[in-house]
C-alpha cells in the first residue's frame, strides 16, 4: 500500500476531482437516443442469440449444430451478464424511465439475485473499492489477494480456490452476501442470513430448473446433450466473467488501501482511489462489448452510473488527466493482465507480508512538488 496523501497536494487532489466531475457532467448532459438505441440493439442481439442457441440444441445430435448452439448460447449469457445486466443494474439507464431498463426491476440470467448483488456490488464494492477488510471483492472472502490480508495456512490453496471460483463464478457471486467466512468465525449468525438465503434459494432453483430441467426435457431424447450444452455455456460465461473482473481489479500494479487512509475522503480523493485501484484491458471494439466495457474498469470505477458504451469515448481524456497529475493509468492486453493476476494469486498463497514500494509515479510527483 502507498498512502493516498503522498500522491498529490490537497489542492491538486481537488483540481483533479473537479476535472473528472466536469468530464462526467459533459457526458451526462449528452445522454440521449443514441444510448437508448444502443442498449436496445444489444438486448435484441442477446435475445436473438439465445433463441438461436436454444433452437440449434434441438439438432444437437449433429455435432456442428450442437457446437453452434453452445457458442450462440454462451455469447448470449455473456452479453446478458456483462453488457446488459451489470450495466443496467448499475442504474446506467434509469434516466430513460423505461421499466425494462430500471436498475431496481431488472433480473439477470444468473443464480445471484439482483437485489443481493446490487447491495454487495453497487454499494459495498463501489463505495469501498480496494479498501482491505471493507471491500469484500478483495478476495471474495475466499482468496488472499493483498499482502495486507493476514496469512493463514488456508491460503496455501489460493490457486485451487481461484480455479474453482472461476469455474463456478456465478455461484461465488451468489454466495457473496452471505459472508460465509464471518459465519465460520461466529461473527454472523444463520438467522441474519435467513432473508438473503431465501432469495438465493428461489433464484438458484429457477435457474437450475430452466437450464438443467426444462430446456433439456423439451429436447426429448437429446436431453443429455442439451444439459451438457447449457452447462458448457454457463461455464464459458463464468470463466469469461472471472477473467475480465479479476483483470480489472488485481493485476500487480493495482493498489489497495486501509480504512485509516481513506477516512473522511473528499470527492477528489475518492476519484484518486478509483484510479489507483483499477486496471484496464486493451482490445478491439467487439472485445469491449463482450466485456460489458469492464475492459475500461478505470472509467467504470470513476463513473459507474454512466452508460458503459461511453467509456471508450472518454478513456483518452481520463488518461490525459492522469498524465497531467503524474498518476498511473494501468492498462494492457488480456493475456498480460491475466498472467499478472495468476502470479499474484500464487505469490500470495505463501506467507509473504511485504508492502508494495511506492511506484515511480509517486517519486516523480514528490520531486515535482519539491521543485
Amino acid at each position: 500500500m502507498t498512502g493516498l496523501q503522498d500522491r498529490l497536494t490537497p489542492q491538486q487532489v481537488e483540481d483533479f476531482g473537479r476535472e473528472l466531475d466536469e468530464l462526467r457532467q459533459r457526458i451526462v448532459d449528452d445522454l440521449g437516443q443514441a444510448d437508448v438505441d444502443y442498449i436496445h440493439n444489444i438486448i435484441k442481439t442477446q435475445r436473438g442469440l439465445e433463441v438461436a442457441g436454444r433452437a440449434l440444441l434441438f439438432a444437437g445430435f449433429f455435432p456442428p449444430a450442437w457446437l453452434a448452439g453452445v457458442t450462440a448460447l454462451s455469447v448470449a449469457k455473456i452479453l446478458d451478464n456483462m453488457e446488459i445486466g451489470h450495466n443496467v443494474m448499475h442504474g446506467q439507464y434509469d434516466w430513460t424511465r423505461d421499466p425494462a431498463l430500471s436498475s431496481q426491476q431488472f433480473e439477470w440470467d444468473t443464480v445471484a439475485p439482483a437485489e443481493n448483488w446490487r447491495h454487495s456490488h453497487n454499494y459495498i464494492h463501489h463505495t469501498y473499492t480496494n479498501i482491505v477488510d471493507k471491500d469484500r471483492d478483495v478476495g471474495y472472502g475466499i482468496l488472499r489477494m493483498d499482502p495486507a490480508q493476514k496469512w493463514h495456512p488456508y491460503y496455501l490453496g489460493n490457486p485451487v480456490y481461484a480455479t474453482l471460483l472461476a469455474i463456478f463464478f456465478q455461484w461465488g457471486v451468489m454466495m457473496h452476501d452471505l459472508e460465509v467466512e464471518k459465519v465460520v468465525k461466529g461473527e454472523r449468525t444463520f438467522e441474519e442470513n435467513r432473508p438473503i438465503l431465501k432469495k438465493i434459494v428461489r433464484k438458484a432453483a429457477r435457474q437450475i430448473g430452466k437450464d438443467y430441467v426444462l430446456f433439456p426435457l423439451l429436447t426429448g431424447p437429446l436431453a443429455p446433450l442439451t444439459f451438457l450444452g447449457n452447462a458448457t455455456a454457463n461455464l464459458t460465461r463464468n470463466l469469461w466473467a472471472f477473467a475480465i473482473i479479476f483483470c480489472g481489479h488485481f493485476p500487480a500494479d493495482v493498489e489497495s488501501f486501509t480504512e485509516e487512509e481513506t477516512a473522511e475522503e473528499t470527492r477528489g480523493q475518492w476519484y484518486l482511489r478509483q484510479i489507483l485501484g483499477s486496471a484496464n484491458i486493451s482490445g478491439s471494439p467487439l472485445f469491449h462489448i463482450m466485456s460489458g466495457n469492464l475492459s475500461h474498469q478505470i472509467e467504470h470505477h470513476l463513473f459507474p452510473d454512466i452508460p458503459a458504451r461511453r467509456y471508450p469515448e472518454i478513456a483518452g481524456e481520463v488518461r490525459a488527466i492522469c498524465e497531467k497529475y503524474g498518476l498511473p493509468y494501468h492498462t494492457g492486453p488480456l493475456h498480460r493482465q491475466l498472467w499478472s493476476v495468476a502470479k499474484k494469486i500464487v505469490k500470495l498463497a505463501l506467507p509473504w507480508t511485504g508492502e508494495r514500494s511506492a511506484p515511480a509515479t509517486v517519486e516523480r510527483d514528490r520531486a515535482l512538488r519539491a521543485a
